[in-house]
């Protein structure tokens, strides 16, 4: 084992010794507490400039970093403002989207980003296990919480405190995220060795300085930026076999270390809006999972899903609210940037999730339908009524003619990385005598470049 990698192990083991030592708060915190932000109020006493911090990160501003636009000015994306295939847009459906939020009370646009005191310290740091936000409840905690108990309790982030949110994104454990689910809990070496084998936690990678968490997500990969990569801990010659090296110049960890994702619960990878409203029959699948819900419609789930491979060079190129589509061709609402000549890009692992959402049919973009909450379309299954109520929040036209269009978006593979014995092998991508994982010309060579020769210029 390189020397790198065992400083990484015993590192890792005295954070792990760390936390279990971390400081008793229960001789610190008394209450009672008739609400939550008196919790705030209380850690904050304590945690002077916290909350200055917090209110700067992406986590609490759902804003990526700004970026130059085509047209020479600036603009900003983040989960406020980015459409997916999933539940589609934050805007008019608030208080079901915000219960994930790091925040108590945003229930409509009028939230306020500089009030310190709605920041929800317990999310984070509950060490009961019994901390619950109510799931529609714009990020209030479930009533029956013992917030004096739960505020006694404090400590550094585990895993089931990042889960309760980035585990259950798309409205349950897997939906969403193919490489992020119920599995990672208390994962065994072969569902992720990070976590299984070595005690990581999400904090082990993600936490930065000043509550700034560290990774890409969809804001900051507009701008190429905020990007985690396996190299940052190990290094570029981590295996004795050259040849192994020299793949890290083409070819990302991910791909040969994360063979397939949801290997133990099955993912969502179809959505189809256009079926909702229906009084179908409900179906299970093979997992029993539905397959059919009257507010969402039509259902696909897979399980062992080999990914979707790309190049990649950490920038994507999102879908905007009122951009104007094809609706002829299949929507990327996140375009990847890169392709074989671009030295920075690498062949780089996605889920691809595919479904069909709802546009406006005469001026060609899509809607941001309400969903939730009183006249959305959960209430009422109509879809005029919704359309127009959600492109009044976003204060975008609405022509009263809808229809649906077929929707792609990718989703980055980063976890369930398998032990090293049970990475792809050469003959998963460079096999002789049997069909492999890699579709070389789409990828740009003439074919596999072991027998053609070619590499990447």
């Amino acid at each position: 084992m390189k020397m790198k990698n065992v400083l990484i192990i015993l590192l890792l083991t005295l954070n792990a010794l760390v936390v279990a030592a971390q400081e008793d708060h229960s001789q610190f915190i008394e209450g009672p507490f008739a609400t939550p932000q008196d919790v705030t109020l209380t850690c904050l006493g304590c945690h002077d400039g916290v909350d200055t911090a917090i209110m700067k990160t992406r986590h609490w501003n759902w804003k990526g970093n700004e970026f130059a636009t085509p047209g020479g000015g600036k603009a900003w994306l983040g989960k406020q403002n980015l459409i997916n295939n999933f539940c589609i847009a934050v805007p008019s459906n608030w208080p079901r989207c915000t219960s994930c939020h790091i925040s108590y009370g945003w229930k409509d646009i009028s939230f306020d980003f500089t009030d310190s005191k709605n920041i929800d310290c317990l999310v984070c740091h509950d060490q009961t296990g019994t901390y619950l936000k109510t799931p529609t409840g714009a990020g209030m905690p479930d009533p029956k919480v013992d917030l004096l108990k739960v505020a006694q309790s404090v400590g550094k982030t585990r895993i089931a405190n990042c889960a309760a949110c980035h585990f259950n994104g798309g409205g349950g454990t897997g939906v969403k995220h193919g490489d992020m689910d119920a599995s990672l809990l208390h994962p065994t070496p072969e569902i992720d060795v990070h976590m299984g084998q070595y005690n990581f936690t999400c904090a082990s990678c993600h936490a930065g300085e000043h509550h700034q968490i560290l990774g890409a997500s969809h804001g900051s990969s507009v701008a190429g930026a905020n990007h985690i990569a396996c190299v940052d801990c190990h290094s570029k010659t981590v295996h004795e076999m050259k040849i192994l090296n020299d793949h890290i110049k083409t070819v990302a960890c991910e791909t040969c270390h994360i063979p397939a994702f949801a290997r133990q619960e099955p993912t969502k990878t179809w959505w189809d809006w256009s079926t909702a409203g229906q009084d179908k029959v409900a179906q299970k699948d093979e997992y029993g999972m539905e397959t059919y819900n009257k507010m969402k419609g039509d259902f696909v789930w897979e399980k062992n899903v080999i990914p979707t491979y790309r190049w990649y060079n950490g920038k994507t190129r999102y879908y905007q609210m009122g951009e104007k589509l094809n609706p002829g061709e299949n929507l990327i609402l996140n375009r990847l940037e890169g392709e074989i000549s671009d030295a920075h890009s690498k062949i780089t692992p996605f889920k691809l999730m595919k479904g069909k959402q709802i546009y406006d049919e005469k001026l060609k973009y899509l809607i941001i339908p309400k969903l939730f909450g009183e006249k959305g379309y959960w209430k009422t299954y109509d879809w005029d009524e919704a359309s127009r109520i959600g492109m009044e929040t976003v204060n975008l036209e609405y022509s009263g003619v809808f229809a649906f269009v077929s929707t792609e978006m990718y989703w980055p593979i980063n976890h369930m990385v398998v032990p090293a014995e049970k990475a792809l092998s050469c003959d998963d991508c460079h096999g002789h005598n049997k069909a492999t994982r890699l579709n070389w010309k789409a990828l740009g060579y003439e074919g596999d470049p072991l027998k053609t020769g070619s590499r990447r210029q």
